[in-house]
């Protein structure tokens, strides 16, 4: 059985980074060595805005580059922002929240809670997906989720 993928953003930009560190180099094997087993991958567009504004922001322009060559590289390719995605975010957040669950300050964009949303409303056999992340934890309350390099 194949797996379909979503990167969170430490894994993409591990992924996009152009330096030679030895977690980027792993990480870049780790996703050869599954692209040839056959698995799928895709961005969520939430997890591409949570990683370029940092890119932009610190003014990387050559890692925007890579960034944007890596995206239009992708077989499974980015996954939109729906308006039903967006919605179930909603739901989700507020779910977690009268549980005594949060996932972040409640002044700050969730972004776990829209990737989360993005994946449970892409329309893909949930039994099939999983998110590659470096903190699982959050995550998980929606969609199953583990650290990139375990997966």
């Amino acid at each position: 059985m194949n797996r379909l993928i979503f990167l969170d953003s430490t894994p993409l930009g591990l992924l996009t980074q152009r330096l030679c560190r030895q977690d980027a180099l792993e990480c870049q094997r780790w996703f050869e060595a599954h692209c040839l087993a056959g698995d799928r991958f895709f961005v969520p567009e939430i997890i591409d805005y949570e990683l370029r504004r940092e890119l932009l922001r610190a003014k990387k322009t050559s890692s925007v580059r890579y960034l944007d060559l890596f995206l239009g590289s992708l077989p499974g390719g980015v996954l939109a922002v729906t308006s039903v995605a967006m919605r179930r975010a909603a739901e989700l957040w507020a779910d977690v929240r009268n549980r005594g669950l949060p996932t972040c300050d409640p002044r700050e964009l969730d972004v776990d809670v829209i990737l989360a949303a993005q994946v449970v409303t892409a329309g893909l056999p949930l039994n099939d997906v999983v998110i590659a992340t470096s903190n699982p934890n959050h995550l998980n309350r929606f969609v199953t989720a583990e650290l990139w390099s375990a997966i």
